[in-house]
């Protein structure tokens, strides 16, 4: 795995599209998909495994969520993976986390919380084609068969239809990445998808430091979020956009105009900066 200190915003462009040419294409495609934290501290645990508080209660949730969900969901929900997905998406849970095919919406998570402005963030990059990689033989075959690289509910519940017999497809951790249904305007606008491990109990992270090949974690320092949200706001990425609606409204007007703090308002360059510090 890379950990790469990112310096300038040029840096970060480079750092973001790197290996996206694709020979075969003759188009820069990605094989990539972006996480962005603000809080370089953070780690890649889910919300079910994070201190380990509800890995034994995954199936008593995921049942009570689909008992009492379906008045709600406006269209049918038919697949595990396809409700855990609804059910991540509103916040239970699960052993799923969320990415983005898009490095710029990444960016926008990583400097959506201007308390954190002080902090360092991140940006987790992996590629989805070195992954794939580790998947068991019947997941590999089923990518191919579709002539895909990552995976829908739909094509998953081809070969498990439920938890349990996912988790009994390989012995060794595996991860996958799996596209929701267009649930909501959020998870278009977002450029949405999951990751999915064999296992309530598995933390991505641990998995990823394994790997030589494909994964890159930036590191984001603090002095440089503020450039980072501005030019996001002037390439209209902000809460209006991937939160459609009058939530997503007042959040992007509530961020853009409340003041900058004194503490993190510094007109020099973060390059400048950081020569100050290492004289």
């Amino acid at each position: 795995m890379l950990e790469h200190r990112i310096g300038t915003w040029l840096e970060l462009q480079d750092a973001l599209f790197a290996g996206s040419w694709s020979e075969v294409l003759g188009r820069h495609r990605s094989t990539f998909v972006f996480r962005g934290m603000s809080q370089v501290t953070n780690d890649l645990s889910t919300a079910l495994n994070r201190k380990g508080q509800f890995v034994r209660k995954e199936k008593d949730l995921l049942r009570a969520f689909r008992k009492y969900a379906r008045s709600y969901s406006p269209q049918p929900v038919e697949s595990v993976w396809d409700w855990l997905a609804l059910a991540q998406h509103h916040g239970l849970p699960t052993r799923m986390l969320d990415w983005t095919f898009s490095p710029y919406v990444a960016l926008h998570f990583l400097t959506e919380n201007p308390d954190r402005y002080g902090e360092d963030g991140v940006v987790w990059c992996v590629d989805y084609r070195q992954t794939n990689r580790h998947l068991p033989r019947r997941l590999k075959t089923l990518l191919q068969r579709e002539g895909a690289d990552v995976f829908t509910g739909e094509m998953l519940a081809t070969t498990a239809s439920d938890l349990s017999t996912f988790d009994q497809l390989a012995k060794h951790p595996f991860v996958l990445f799996l596209e929701p249904p267009s649930l909501d305007a959020r998870i278009v606008n977002q450029f949405a998808l999951f990751s999915v491990m064999n296992g309530p109990e598995l933390r991505l992270d641990t998995f990823l430091e394994a790997q030589a090949d494909g994964v890159r974690k930036l590191i984001i320092p603090a002095a440089l979020k503020w450039e980072v949200r501005d030019k996001l706001d002037q390439s209209n990425i902000t809460e209006r956009v991937l939160f459609p609606g009058f939530d997503g409204l007042s959040r992007w007007l509530r961020r853009y105009y409340g003041p900058r703090a004194s503490a993190h308002a510094s007109d020099a360059p973060p390059a400048r900066k950081r020569r100050r510090v290492t004289r």
